[in-house]
C-alpha cells in the first residue's frame, strides 16, 4: 500500500479552502494528471453532509485510467472525505482537513492507494508519488489566483510545502 501525507500553511481561512478543494468540477483547470472529470451524483446523507459520485480521468502520455469516486464534504468541520468505488485501485483514500491557524489556514493532506495491477504499479506508481507532492502546491497557486488579494494574510506569510511523510510502500 502507498500513501502519502503532508501538510501546508496557506494565508486563506479554512471556508476558503474548503471550498476551493470541494470545487472538484474544477480539478482539469489545474491538477496534475486530471485530464477530466465529472460528477454523477449530488446527494444530502442523514448528517446533512453533501456527498458527490464523481468519475475523474487521470492520463500521462499514453496511460489514460479512469475511476469512480465517493466524496463526502462536511463543512461544518471542515473535512472532506474521498472514498473509491470502481477503477484501477484495489484502494484508494483521501482525506483533506482544514484547520484555522494564526497565518490562515493550515491544510492536511493524506492519501492511501494501491492499483488491482501490479503492471499498472509498476507504470505509474512513481508518476502518482510526484504528483501528490505537487498536489498541496497546486492547490495553493489556485487559491492565490481565485482568492488573490481576499486572502486572511499576506502572500508572503504562507510557509512552503512541508512533508510529514514520505510516500510509504506498506502501511
Amino acid at each position: 500500500m502507498n500513501s502519502f501525507t503532508t501538510q501546508r500553511q496557506v494565508p486563506f481561512t479554512p471556508e476558503q479552502m474548503f471550498d476551493l478543494v470541494a470545487d472538484v468540477e474544477k480539478y482539469p483547470e489545474f491538477l496534475p494528471l486530471c485530464e477530466a472529470l465529472r460528477v454523477r451524483q449530488r446527494s444530502t446523507d442523514e448528517e446533512g453532509r453533501q456527498v458527490l459520485v464523481a468519475d475523474m480521468e487521470c492520463g500521462y502520455k499514453a496511460i489514460r485510467e479512469r475511476f469512480t469516486s465517493r466524496v463526502t464534504l462536511n463543512a461544518e468541520q471542515r473535512h472532506i472525505l474521498v472514498e473509491y468505488i470502481d477503477g484501477p485501485f484495489r484502494r484508494l483514500e483521501n482525506n483533506w482537513r482544514f484547520v484555522e491557524s494564526q497565518q490562515g489556514c493550515e491544510v492536511r493532506f493524506q492519501i492511501a492507494y494501491e492499483f488491482k495491477s501490479r503492471m499498472l504499479q509498476m507504470l505509474v506508481g512513481g508518476l502518482f508519488d510526484k504528483a501528490f507532492r505537487k498536489f498541496a502546491e497546486a492547490f495553493e497557486q489556485r487559491a492565490m489566483r481565485v482568492y488573490g488579494g481576499r486572502a486572511r494574510a499576506s502572500k508572503d506569510e504562507a510557509t512552503p510545502l512541508m512533508p510529514l511523510a514520505e510516500p510509504s510502500t506498506g502501511l
